[in-house]
């Protein structure tokens, strides 16, 4: 079973649209996004659970993944497929 994905977007961040093209690739079909544009207490929210203020910030599970540029090291160093299919605990 694969891990929830929830990701802090959004509407024009070409960021956010490449990591979730790269995780479309990786079989990943639902992400809750939580836009950040449209609810400014969301922004607060994410800011407080990342210490992070840009787009995208992603979390497989409960795990903090960071942005694109995190996604795509991950992915580089093969622990993004196991990261989505781990057994949550």
């Amino acid at each position: 079973m694969m891990q929830a994905v929830t990701m802090y977007t959004t509407g024009v961040c070409p960021y956010c649209v490449q990591a979730k093209r790269i995780l479309a690739a990786k079989g990943v079909t639902h992400i809750e996004e939580i836009r950040i544009d449209l609810d400014p207490q969301q922004r607060a929210t994410m800011m407080e659970r990342t210490q992070r203020r840009t787009v995208p910030q992603i979390f497989i599970g409960s795990t903090h993944v960071g942005g694109c540029d995190d996604l795509m090291a991950l992915d580089r160093q093969g622990g993004l497929v196991p990261l989505l299919h781990r057994v949550a605990s």
